[in-house]
């Protein structure tokens, strides 16, 4: 398997990282223990989850993942694992973590009343990978980059990064820790897929020219690109059949994934797939991996049997003709999830 360094730092990953943020609700622990170990095993180094997990987030089980990643970690040697969890920061529209009883401002008290919780849920003195789960715009980048910084300098952190952070606020806090002198972000944690393309549109360049790292998640757009929900489907037990059937937020989080656009997209893809002879969740796995500006791709499985598909994408190059018949898709139906 290919390892990818993860922005400037000297930290190398696996191109596939293996995300967590169903297990403990669900996906149970048995299943999830197995999940993991699967992955370790096919060679996979790099494993991602945040204070805010599992999701949908719920304060009955708010920080159970890490929890469930910790005690699978003392199964391991922790030189062996790149571990990267987050800090809530006060998300606006998909995800309302519950930490803090909903107070997750980026400011100096919070990261490091997180970071001191994550670092005993998770058993280990230090992450490798630190990330702000959501921006947090209204704060000042100043003193959001140094209190960060400190974590790095006692050694709770080898790096930093940021996840679903816009342009803007990507090159606010290069700039910042640029003009402090402390710890910048090597990655940023933004969605992206074949039915969401729209990291292209800016951050990719902020990512080239910064040296910045694309970790994305969803590469299945949330297991769309599966096909499962075609024609209408709601699968027992599946993420969006649960959320479409909520109100609020995670039935809007449910409409964005799963709609007329992205199924229409979704319809194209798998004929593609069907017609190069790959699984269809082989297939976005590959083609999400083929970007310069991504390091690692991370999926996620709520079943040890989903994994197959996945792990078949590991050593897996989409040849240039079909990666511009993909491209072709998304041309012609723009931005599936608005």
């Amino acid at each position: 398997m290919k390892t990818r360094r993860l922005g400037q730092s000297a930290i190398h990953v696996t191109d596939i990282c293996m995300g967590t943020m169903t297990f403990g609700s669900q996906t149970d622990e048995a299943e999830a223990l197995r999940i993991l170990d699967r992955c370790f095993d096919e060679g996979i180094n790099f494993y991602d989850t945040a204070e805010g997990y599992p999701v949908p987030p719920d304060i009955k089980w708010v920080g159970r993942t890490e929890e469930i990643v910790g005690r699978w970690l003392k199964t391991k040697s922790r030189d062996a694992i790149i571990l990267a969890t987050k800090v809530s920061g006060p998300s606006h529209v998909w995800f309302k973590s519950p930490c803090r009883g909903g107070m997750t401002a980026l400011d100096r008290h919070n990261i490091r009343t997180a970071i001191e919780a994550s670092l005993t849920r998770l058993q280990t003195d230090y992450v490798d990978l630190y990330q702000t789960h959501w921006p947090d715009h209204d704060a000042p980048y100043d003193e959001i980059m140094d209190a960060l910084d400190e974590l790095v300098r006692e050694g709770k952190v080898r790096i930093l990064g940021c996840s679903n952070e816009t342009s803007w606020g990507l090159m606010k806090s290069l700039a910042a820790s640029e003009r402090l002198g402390v710890a910048r972000y090597h990655t940023i944690q933004n969605n992206f897929s074949l039915n969401n393309r729209r990291f292209e549109d800016e951050l990719a360049q902020v990512c080239r020219q910064e040296g910045v790292s694309l970790i994305p998640y969803s590469p299945l757009a949330g297991g769309v690109l599966s096909g499962k929900y075609q024609g209408g489907a709601t699968p027992e037990g599946a993420r969006f059949s649960r959320y479409l059937a909520m109100e609020g937020r995670q039935a809007a989080m449910g409409r964005r994934f799963v709609n007329d656009k992205s199924l229409a997209a979704t319809e194209r893809y798998l004929a593609i797939a069907a017609e190069a002879g790959i699984d269809p969740v082989t297939m976005a796995t590959a083609w999400s991996k083929q970007h310069d500006f991504v390091a690692s791709t991370i999926v996620g499985v709520s079943s040890y049997d989903q994994l197959e598909p996945i792990l078949a994408a590991k050593e897996l190059v989409l040849d240039a003709a079909l990666m511009k018949t993909l491209d072709r898709v998304g041309k012609d139906i723009l931005y599936p999830m608005g």
